[in-house]
């Protein structure tokens, strides 16, 4: 569609006649992304009425929404094998001119320091010891808990921002920065918590804890406290759960990235905000 075209259908946004609106709008959300940055001139022109505004508003927003379900989509259909892809997508919905290099620098220069006091010679705990160092003490990551069902802690620019969030998103940098230090660490799907697995591929652990190779487990929301599999237990014994193979062992990035946004569902829900619940709904069918 040329640029003419697309200027004519976008004066009939303000159409009082709701069918020819109803059109105009399937027409405009088929265009897609080409279409984002004529709608958003078009807002910020003098003159504009409020139904104008109010129309190009929900288009916007609708495309987006597209965009950022058929990104989540892709990711899940390739496998899902890049997590930081799906996090970045999540933070898409509420961010639409995120900068992701952003994102990427810190988590990149958190890795550096960490990287610069590690060895080979040191133990797995060792190795967690000198991690929590500079992921809590330098750098002062810590769980949120005064808002702890804020949307803002399931977002990892703002969590690398505020260093601040909630058992999911601090374990998913933890992962992220982990896995570029080719440190063993991966996401465990606990109900009502979210751990890390410190995997073992010796398989020295399996006789100690009844799960082949993990050794023990890093609580990222509780500065990286060091949990063996006795404290699973327990926790699982509190919330009255009997155990399953799938609280012990690693999830997948897809299992991450859907309970990232199931989070955020129930943190907009708590908000009373049913539109934003609506969307998440959607967003989550792409998973």
């Amino acid at each position: 569609m040329s640029d003419t075209e697309i200027q004519a259908l976008i004066t009939l946004i303000d159409d009082p006649d709701e069918t020819i609106y109803d059109q105009v709008r399937e027409r405009i959300l088929a265009l897609g992304q080409p279409v984002v940055r004529e709608l958003e001139h078009a807002w910020e022109r003098d003159g504009q009425g409020d139904l104008f505004r109010v129309r190009v508003e929900d288009l916007l927003h609708t495309i987006h929404l597209d965009i950022t379900y058929n990104r989540l989509a892709a990711w899940r259909k390739s496998g899902g094998e890049d997590l930081l892809e799906g996090a970045l997508a999540v933070c898409r919905y509420r961010y639409a001119e995120l900068d992701e290099q952003r994102v990427r620098a810190r988590l990149a220069a958190l890795r550096q320091d960490i990287w610069l006091e590690l060895n080979d010679n040191l133990t797995a705990f060792e190795q967690v010891r000198v991690f929590n160092h500079i992921f809590y003490q330098v750098h002062g990551f810590k769980g949120n808990k005064r808002n702890y069902h804020a949307p803002q802690n399931s977002y990892l620019n703002e969590v690398l921002e505020s260093r601040t969030g909630n058992p999911l998103s601090l374990a998913l940098i933890y992962q992220l920065v982990a896995e570029e230090l080719d440190l063993p660490l991966r996401g465990v799907n606990l109900p009502n918590h979210f751990v890390l697995a410190y995997m073992d591929e010796t398989g020295v652990a399996a006789s100690e804890f009844g799960h082949a190779g993990v050794l023990f487990y890093v609580n990222a929301f509780s500065q990286g406290d060091i949990l063996g599999k006795a404290e699973i237990d327990e926790f699982l014994g509190k919330l009255e759960l009997p155990a399953q193979e799938s609280f012990y062992l690693p999830c997948t990035n897809i299992e991450i990235i859907r309970r990232l946004l199931n989070n955020l569902l129930n943190s907009y829900q708590k908000l009373n905000d049913p539109d934003r619940v609506e969307d998440l709904q959607r967003l989550l069918s792409a998973l």
